[in-house]
């Protein structure tokens, strides 16, 4: 049984069929976590999941933008009535 190094949970997987810069998941926390050595075998939090949801974020941004300029055709086409 190895350790959660976000959370410090159990993590039940089968250490000898992990392969190293393989990524798994804490049940516990829900951290990407990816084997970073078999022999200790070691995990490391994944540290591409901030810059994902970045990304995802910046995309957002974008949308909401589109939404405003909605908002000011709807507001220019009132004062024509």
């Amino acid at each position: 049984m190895i350790k959660c190094p976000v959370c410090d949970a159990d993590i039940d997987v089968e250490e000898d069929e992990l392969d190293e810069g393989e990524t798994i998941s804490c049940d516990e926390c829900g951290a990407t976590l990816t084997v970073s050595s078999l022999d200790p075998l070691e995990l490391e939090a994944a540290e591409d999941d901030d810059d994902e949801d970045e990304e995802e974020e910046e995309d957002f941004d974008y949308d909401e933008d589109e939404d405003e300029e909605e908002e000011d055709e709807d507001e220019e086409e009132e004062e024509w009535h």
